[in-house]
This record gives structure tokens, C-alpha cells and sequence, in this order.
């Protein structure tokens, strides 16, 4: 007998900081169901179906756990960077919108990405310039190692599998 998956696990990019410094990466999301888009269209604090306000609160519902927190409500939310709600989005729609293929390309573009700040981002020592290299400058050319050194994900993303940002107004 087959069943279906409702509940994915994920990792932030940066994690939530909590108010005791702690830092949550890993999560669960579960599928939304209709009234998970509905019912914050009825919060008396969304002003329309293109409020962004109602990113905040779907992902209130849908995110089930997220580290050792306790619990996962809209004040956590508002408290993710900016790169880890627009990943919360991107999951929210393959999960809920895509297929397979979306949700694997989804998961290497993440692991592929090294974000500024993180400890992998950090530069390496100086070195000594190559031999070749009369000037000492950096390399200004397009090595092979250069592809796939940056992520899009506006119009036309170069980041496989995302389409972009679920949008709640009528279109």
C-alpha cells in the first residue's frame, strides 16, 4: 500500500536566531491544505490577497518545527532573514506545486550555495601568486570553477526547478 508524503524536512540557509542566540536550521513543513490559504485572508490585519503579510502567516501553518523551538508562529517567521523566508517560499511552492524533479533541484541549488558570512564563505589566506602571474592580480578570466558562482531568482532564474514566489493575488 502506497501513502502520501505530507510532511518534507529542510534547512535554512542562515537559520532562525532565536532570542537566546541560539541558531535553528532544520525544519519541517507539511503540505497546506485550502483552508491554510483561506482562513488568513479572513485576519483582520491583511489589507488584500497581495499583502505580504499572508506569506507570514501561511508559513505560520505550514512550518511545523524548526530546531528546538517549542513552537513555530509568526513572530518567528518575521524574524528569518530574507534569504531563508524567500527559501520557505521557493519550498512551499515545489512541495505544494511541483514535482519531484523541482523538489531534488531545489535541494542541490541550496547545498551547492555558500552564502556570504557563513563559515565555508570565509576567504582563504593570502597566497602566493601562481607561477604566470607577474602581477599578482586576481584572476579576471572565466574558469571552469566560475559557473554557478551566483543564484537568480528573478524573471528567468538560473536556479533549476524554481519558478518563483507563491503569489496569493488574483492574476
Amino acid at each position: 500500500m502506497s501513502s502520501l508524503r505530507t510532511s518534507y524536512e529542510f534547512t535554512l540557509p542562515r537559520g532562525y536566531v532565536d532570542d537566546d542566540g541560539g541558531l535553528h536550521r532544520k525544519g519541517t513543513m507539511r503540505l497546506a491544505t485550502a483552508r491554510d490559504e483561506l482562513a488568513p485572508l479572513r485576519d483582520p490585519t491583511v489589507q488584500g490577497p497581495d499583502d505580504p503579510r499572508l506569506t507570514i502567516l501561511v508559513l505560520t501553518r505550514v512550518v511545523t518545527g524548526l530546531g528546538t523551538l517549542d513552537q513555530v508562529n509568526s513572530h518567528v517567521i518575521e524574524g528569518l532573514f530574507a534569504v531563508d523566508l524567500a527559501f520557505l517560499q521557493d519550498f512551499y511552492g515545489v512541495i505544494n506545486f511541483g514535482n519531484q524533479e523541482e523538489f531534488e533541484a531545489l535541494i542541490a541549488a541550496q547545498e551547492a550555495t555558500t552564502l556570504v558570512g557563513s563559515p565555508a564563505a570565509r576567504p582563504a589566506a593570502p597566497s602566493a601568486p601562481e607561477p604566470g602571474a607577474e602581477d599578482g592580480a586576481p584572476d579576471q578570466g572565466g574558469d571552469a570553477d566560475d559557473a554557478g558562482d551566483t543564484v537568480d531568482d528573478g524573471p528567468g532564474s538560473s536556479r533549476p526547478g524554481v519558478t518563483g514566489r507563491v503569489s496569493y493575488g488574483a492574476g
